[in-house]
């Protein structure tokens, strides 16, 4: 399939504050149609641009080139586009710490200090001074290979750890000696959506899926296995535990128990539901058996200590609950309650014999500290309205971290004593930013059926709501994943200019535990973007803004959103930027793991009625020709192999084939990246400096760099 000339041209006129400006004209790459037509239950589909599927094939990667071409273009022009790369390089260098964690006799964390493309693990023990560990920033000399997971034997003498390239799902393993700090000569390939658990010092678990014959970034892969590798031996003779052709599942992972006494397996078709089986690691060939199989609620074993397992599930218990089992005979009907269900949801973590019940009250956290018992100790007393993450770590320790952020407190590591439950500050953030001058509330908007739905929104103290405040609305609304607060040094340079930024908590997310969940799931997918589209209107309404400042913005299933959104409402948005996104509904489950997603999505093979509910707001198969859409930067990584690029080229070039306006319609395509994780540093500002010049020029805001 080749690429055409060039369309016609395209003239860009934006009224700016202060003058009319006018672009030399631009030009789009005709992406040429195929005559590619599905039938489902009776209904014929095309699919014009199928070919743009096809990653290793030439013809898409000139058009690719095209594209970027077209697109740099555009942002080179924009003349203070540089002023905000320079701002956000300026904010962005400053020292970043996570929190310890303990392994043998070591102390690690990471660290980046200030632009570094990826974070340092770091490590010291006692008084002796810290020193470097790992540098993933010496992995590739772009920066683009990266650091994706780490895991120690119980003593801390070896360590097992991931790395990516390219931002690529598929993983490569090396093992180290952590005293000599030398690699062991057994690396494994070709491991993907795994996570590495050591049984004493003599191997460890892993999952992965058989190499596929084609496309590695696309093909599907559907049958996950879990493997156990001992150390010193080659990865072809790793046995195979669990999965496979005989027991197929999706997606399988497995731990030890700190007291190395059971494996613990979980295994999921989809993305929501899984089972539990165990073993007895310290009888021979002992048999895995279930602890509770099928796929309707969700479970987690939190802790396992004396032969009794602690278990986090929402069976019975939308919000989750905290119960225990007997690990030799632990089947549902022995389990009883540790930390009961209350109206708010729940998760769990473990440490120093405590437990942690994290709750989502209104998308913030409350901490309450429990004993295993399940006898409340601590409540424990947060800066505000915000996120805290951690409160984990080893059976024995004595003390434990977590990291506190809102939209603006800048992250902050906490030590926590467990025993007198009392918090102290560890690493405050250096980042050139005062919280006085802003402010951050949370508010509560009607949807189209009358559900309330809450939205924190942040600014500069002393805005005026006059409806012209340049606007970010960012949402995602999926998967059970709740968006809480967090900060962001990209944000500041939109707010110190004016901006305001409002993340809206729709339904799809886990923000009220599996009832609001499942109000934005397969046949109820629509409410997630009426949720979105009130949220748009609310802004308005209230004056926060218009509709010529308002963007929207969300990534993988949030560029469904903003997909979604923009074909159903383009006179609502000014600028739209679709990141990552699930696009095309129709073939989304064809891809990689996207099988994994009916859950949430449903599949256009599931039925007739599911198949007329996904082609009605798949955004392919709803860009209309003749449509003045809003100005549009559609953002994808060459390299990802979660959601592929595909979806986004197939969206480009059906709104860059339909745009009645002036509006632009881009897209910008990262190379050597993936579908988020582990991007460097450099490529992360060049990226936010892209989208905040397009969206700036496109309300016709000048940027104002002393602002």
């Amino acid at each position: 399939m080749k690429i055409t000339a060039i369309s016609a041209t395209l003239l860009i006129t934006v009224m700016t504050a202060n003058a009319q400006h006018k672009f030399p004209p631009l030009q789009y790459p005709v992406t040429q149609q195929g005559p590619q037509t599905d039938n489902y239950f009776g209904t014929a589909v095309s699919d014009p641009y199928r070919w743009l599927e096809d990653d290793r094939s030439d013809s898409t990667k000139q058009w690719v080139e095209q594209e970027n071409s077209v697109t740099n273009t555009f942002l080179n022009r924009i003349t203070y586009r540089k002023d905000i790369k320079a701002r956000l390089k300026e904010l962005w260098n400053y020292e970043k710490f996570t929190a310890p964690f303990k392994e043998g006799a070591f102390t690690y964390y990471y660290k980046n200090n200030g632009l570094q493309n990826q974070y340092v693990l770091y490590r010291e023990k006692d008084e002796e001074k810290a020193h470097v560990f790992l540098d993933p920033n010496k992995f590739s000399s772009d920066g683009t290979t990266s650091l994706q997971g780490i895991e120690f034997t119980k003593d801390g003498s070896y360590a097992a750890y991931q790395i990516s390239e390219g931002g690529s799902d598929w993983r490569t393993v090396f093992i180290m000696d952590t005293k000599t700090m030398k690699l062991l000569e057994d690396t494994l390939h070709d491991v993907k959506f795994s996570g590495l658990s050591w049984l004493r010092n003599d191997g460890f678990y892993y999952s992965s899926y058989d190499k596929p014959k084609g496309s590695e970034l696309s093909e599907m892969t559907q049958v996950h296995k879990l493997y156990y590798h001992k150390k010193g031996t080659p990865q072809s003779e790793d046995k195979l535990i669990f999965g496979g052709e005989k027991m197929q599942r999706r997606y399988i992972g497995a731990s030890v128990t700190e007291d190395q006494k059971y494996l613990i397996i979980s295994a999921a078709n989809a993305t929501y539901g899984n089972e539990l089986y165990i073993q007895d690691l310290s009888v021979p060939n002992a048999p895995i058996k279930p602890i509770i199989t099928g796929f309707d609620n969700e479970h987690n074993v939190v802790f396992e200590e004396n032969d009794i397992l602690y278990i986090e599930t929402n069976l019975g218990a939308p919000n989750h609950r905290l119960v225990i089992a007997d690990a030799q005979n632990p089947e549902v009907v022995s389990w009883h309650d540790i930390i009961p269900e209350t109206k708010f949801p729940l998760s769990v973590s473990a440490c120093g014999h405590k437990f942690f019940a994290h709750y989502l009250k209104d998308a913030v956290t409350e901490v309450i500290q429990y004993t295993v018992e399940g006898v409340k100790e601590h409540a424990i007393l947060l800066p505000g309205l915000g996120t805290a993450s951690g409160f984990g770590g080893k059976i024995d320790e004595m003390a434990t971290y977590y990291t506190y952020t809102s939209y603006i407190y800048p992250p902050t590591i906490f030590k926590y004593d467990i025993a007198t439950g009392k918090s102290y500050f560890y690493k405050e953030s250096n980042v050139k930013f005062d919280p006085a001058g802003y402010e951050s509330k949370q508010v509560f908007y009607t949807s189209a059926d009358g559900t309330k739905v809450p939205m924190i929104i942040t600014h500069k103290k002393g805005l005026k709501m006059d409806g012209k405040n340049p606007t970010m609305l960012y949402g995602y609304g999926g998967f059970n994943i709740s968006l809480t607060p967090s900060f962001s040094v990209s944000n500041v340079v939109f707010m110190e200019n004016g901006g305001i930024y409002c993340v809206a908590n729709l339904r799809g997310g886990g923000e009220y535990g599996d009832a609001w969940h499942n109000a934005g799931t397969k046949m109820n997918k629509q409410n997630v973007f009426n949720d979105f589209i009130a949220a748009a209107q609310f802004l308005i309404n209230e004056k926060y803004t218009s509709k010529e400042y308002l963007a929207i913005s969300g990534g993988s299933n949030g560029g469904l959103l903003v997909g979604a959104c923009m074909t159903q409402r383009p006179d609502l948005f000014q600028v739209c930027f679709p990141a990552v996104g699930v696009l095309d509904m129709l073939r989304y489950n064809k891809f990689t793991a996207g099988a994994g997603w009916a859950y949430d999505y449903g599949t256009a093979e599931d039925s007739k009625e599911m198949f007329d509910y996904l082609h009605k707001y798949s955004p392919v198969h709803n860009v209309k020709s003749g449509t003045c859409y809003p100005a549009t930067l559609v953002l994808t990584g060459d390299h990802d192999d979660r959601v592929v690029p595909a979806h986004s080229f197939k969206f480009a070039a059906s709104l860059q084939a339909a745009q009645k306006c002036e509006n632009p319609v881009l897209i910008r395509i990262e190379t050597k990246a993936g579908h988020g994780a582990g991007k460097p540093t450099d490529m992360l500002i060049a990226e936010q400096a892209d989208k905040w010049a397009f969206l700036f020029y496109n309300m016709g805001v000048e940027y104002n760099p002393g602002k």
